[in-house]
């Protein structure tokens, strides 16, 4: 049985959203390495009532100041993305970024090769840091280990019209550590 809300709840929730509505938003955290950090991070967004999209956490990337750079992907109305900063920054979790969602479109490629001798931590650290892309997901299937032959899934969100740039960019990478590419087949770039 679905809960509903009364007249006053659903006056309240539709000014809450206002007239916007829902949108995605990034908050780009720098975190300690060290046990619970995450959770403790994602627990502000959650209690002011943002919808988790995503979270791009890498370990073995160590920011200048020694710590986890993190990536959180949210839904929420910008009143309510403004109270999940506020709090996030109140429970003491360093944000270093925070604002709308600038990517608007989805690129999927899958990379063949020694991925694990290729250091795949370096190729997704520099998609990051490409202006046209950002990684939302990545799976592995390295069943052999280094030096033999594996793969990697990667999912990347990309600027309005970015997706050709992006598509070079991973071109560029996987020829300069010997990997394949295998490119969107319908809708992706040529």
């Amino acid at each position: 049985m679905t809960p509903t809300l009364g007249s006053d709840q659903e006056g309240s929730r539709a000014a809450d959203e206002g007239a916007t509505g829902p949108q995605p938003h990034t908050i780009r955290l720098e975190l300690a390495d060290e046990p619970g950090e995450l959770l403790a991070a994602l627990q502000p967004i959650s209690e002011n009532g943002g919808n988790l999209l995503s979270i791009f956490h890498e370990r073995g990337n160590v920011t200048p100041r020694g710590r986890i750079p993190v990536e959180v992907d949210v839904e929420a109305t910008p009143d309510r993305f403004e109270t999940i900063v506020a709090a996030l920054r109140d429970a003491g979790v360093n944000v270093v970024q925070a604002g709308a969602e600038q990517y608007a479109e989805e690129l999927v490629v899958i990379l063949v090769g020694d991925i694990v001798g290729a250091d795949l931590s370096d190729t997704l650290r520099r998609v990051e840091e490409s202006p046209s892309a950002s990684v939302a997901d990545v799976s592995v299937n390295a069943p052999a280990g280094r030096g033999e032959a594996s793969s990697a899934r990667l999912r990347l969100a990309t600027r309005a019209e970015g997706s050709a740039d992006a598509l070079a960019l991973v071109r560029e990478l996987a020829d300069e550590k010997g990997l394949h590419v295998v490119e969107p087949l319908a809708g992706g770039v040529v």
